[in-house]
């Protein structure tokens, strides 16, 4: 937001620390986190009033602050479009994405030179697959959790370069990180040429071991690839301590920017490995071979990381997680449920799953609990489990997970027919 005039942007500023303080209590032992949510949630978002948001994890809900950014850059950018979007001096929409990208890179801890600027992780997954060097029979070892964003990527160079996928397995339980690198270990094969995982499964919200993984690809001569889509923005990260060479994650999830927002990280390190297209011409955004992109949602983007900054990562966190123990806690006791997923421990998130009993239709129970009872939560993939998924953040509060209980309770205890 660096190009914004000077009263404009301590005005945002001012307005986004309001909104995170609203948000963020003193810290006590009964309340480590953020707390009271559903006060600030109603002034803050623009979420329909009395809607439960428990599924951050597909779409999360940018704040109205955001959503002002960037129908500020909009505006600005149709008072003078070729200026606004190609002048590369003075107070321009291009200077002002130019600096986001600057604030995203210093946001995942690595170099401007390192970090482009996507449409999504799957953007960005895609642009890592298509900028390897292929030869047939290379191997790219992953997990059998992946979400298709962050693996159709390498059916297609399977497809196209002869490119062979390994998987290993990952229980729904999984909590063991020590076995689950022994089992990469065992499936890493003279031909792998990269590691590629999940920070956080989609399905679970397991938290993956990518700093020991990538350890264990460099030494086998192997790139490690990270699809952060279910990571960034719900906890710190730090690519330079995960060692990975190339991290991918989306704006619209837990960073709570504008849909159509992305960030990757490739490593200076693996560039010769990793060439992205876009990066042909220059590393600049707007370079002749990226083209213009959604100035705009940028800059809304450049305002969500202030906003997530201004409440801190590790409190973030924290209160993903309280909320995660209280929905685990209140699910384990609701009779035909089975919580799934990492048990207490290291290796835990925000997001909680839970299997429900075959009798019942898990996409039945998912529009009941939207439809009767206003709260939006995730039906698992039917090949994973009958189940769901909740993935809640800073815009919900005990309330919310008692809410969505309570309406579990009421659900699971009418007589439904497994789905035809």
């Amino acid at each position: 937001m660096s190009g914004l005039p000077n009263d404009t942007r301590r005005r945002m500023l001012q307005a986004l620390g309001a909104a995170a303080a609203a948000c963020v209590p003193p810290a006590t032992a009964e309340t480590p986190a953020l707390s009271d949510a559903r006060r600030s949630r109603a002034a803050e978002f623009l979420l329909e009033p009395g809607l439960v948001p428990l599924n951050t994890a597909s779409l999360g809900s940018t704040p109205r602050a955001v959503y002002d950014a960037v129908a500020r850059a909009w505006r600005a950018l149709e008072s003078s479009p070729v200026l606004m979007a190609y002048g590369r001096s003075g107070s321009t929409v291009l200077v002002d994405a130019e600096a986001v990208r600057a604030q995203a890179a210093t946001f995942l801890g690595c170099g401007v030179d390192e970090l482009l600027l996507t449409r999504c992780t799957t953007d960005g997954m895609n642009t890592v697959a298509q900028g390897m060097r292929w030869k047939a029979g290379d191997r790219v070892l992953t997990t059998d959790q992946e979400h298709h964003g962050g693996s159709l990527c390498w059916a297609y160079e399977a497809a196209r370069r002869g490119a062979v996928i390994d998987t290993v397995a990952v229980a729904p339980d999984e909590g063991d990180a020590d076995a689950l690198v022994e089992r990469f270990a065992q499936a890493m094969r003279p031909g792998t040429v990269a590691i590629s995982v999940s920070h956080v499964t989609s399905t679970t919200g397991l938290l993956m071991p990518v700093a020991r993984l990538a350890q264990l690809a460099h030494a086998h001569g192997a790139l490690c690839i990270v699809d952060g889509a279910q990571a960034a923005g719900a906890m710190p990260v730090d690519v330079k301590a995960l060692a990975c060479d190339a991290y991918a994650t989306s704006g619209h999830k837990w960073l709570l920017g504008p849909k159509g927002t992305g960030l990757l990280y490739v490593s200076r390190d693996a560039t010769d490995r990793i060439a992205p297209i876009q990066w042909q011409d220059s590393r600049h955004y707007g370079a002749e071979s990226a083209g213009v992109g959604p100035l705009p949602l940028v800059i809304g983007l450049g305002a969500a990381l202030d906003r997530l900054q201004a409440i801190g990562l590790a409190q973030v966190q924290r209160h993903g997680l309280a909320l995660r123990e209280r929905a685990r806690a209140g699910m384990a006791a609701i009779e035909g449920l089975r919580v799934v997923g990492p048990p207490e421990g290291p290796m835990r998130t925000a997001i909680v799953a839970a299997a429900v009993p075959d009798s019942y239709d898990s996409q039945a129970l998912i529009n009941a609990l939207r439809d009767k009872h206003r709260v939006i939560v995730k039906m698992v993939e039917k090949h994973r489990f009958n189940g769901i998924r909740l993935s809640p953040h800073v815009y919900n509060d005990d309330g919310d997970i008692d809410a969505v209980l309570a309406a579990l309770r009421e659900e699971l205890g009418q007589a439904r027919a497994p789905a035809a």
